[in-house]
């Protein structure tokens, strides 16, 4: 657990040395992107993009063998230029909520709210490669704090 933070630390960096790249990639408003995510939790990701407006994330994921949940969340996402030059990356923050069935000893119930950061590397139009952390804290079943992350692809349509 403790080295997620440090991959995710050099996935960020090798993002903002990617972004001195110029790009022709661009989505268009409504594209909606279907990938999955490697990481703390694993998943199935669905995204909504608004180009002036927030985007909305989806994550239907699991931790082997301690649980499965859905997250939405709301993205603010925000393009890297430099020199007045379109960037191919963007960075993303944004709020939002999570429930979850939770298997240690016996089948409970957990719902919270939790944040996003992170960047957004677009191939093409159609690919995006992005990296992000996820801080969240439990309000039912327990009262923590905790963060995940993942690597992950989606493909837009």
């Amino acid at each position: 657990m403790h080295s997620l933070p440090r991959t995710i630390l050099a996935a960020l960096l090798v993002g903002l040395c990617v972004g001195a790249l110029p790009a022709q990639a661009q989505r268009t408003s409504g594209a909606a992107g279907l990938g999955v995510q490697a990481g703390e939790p694993s998943g199935v990701t669905l995204k909504i993009y608004n180009a002036d407006a927030p985007s909305y994330d989806f994550l239907a994921a699991w931790s082997f063998n301690d649980f499965v949940f859905l997250n939405a969340h709301a993205l603010f996402e925000h393009r890297l230029s430099a020199q007045n030059i379109e960037q191919p990356v963007h960075w993303f923050v944004g709020p939002g909520t999570y429930v979850g069935v939770y298997d240690e000893d016996q089948s409970e119930a957990g719902l919270g709210v939790s944040g996003r950061v992170g960047l957004d590397i677009l191939i093409d139009e159609r690919f995006e490669i992005y990296i992000q952390a996820t801080p969240r804290f439990e309000l039912v079943r327990e009262t923590e704090p905790s963060i995940g992350g993942g690597l992950g692809l989606r493909y837009y349509f």
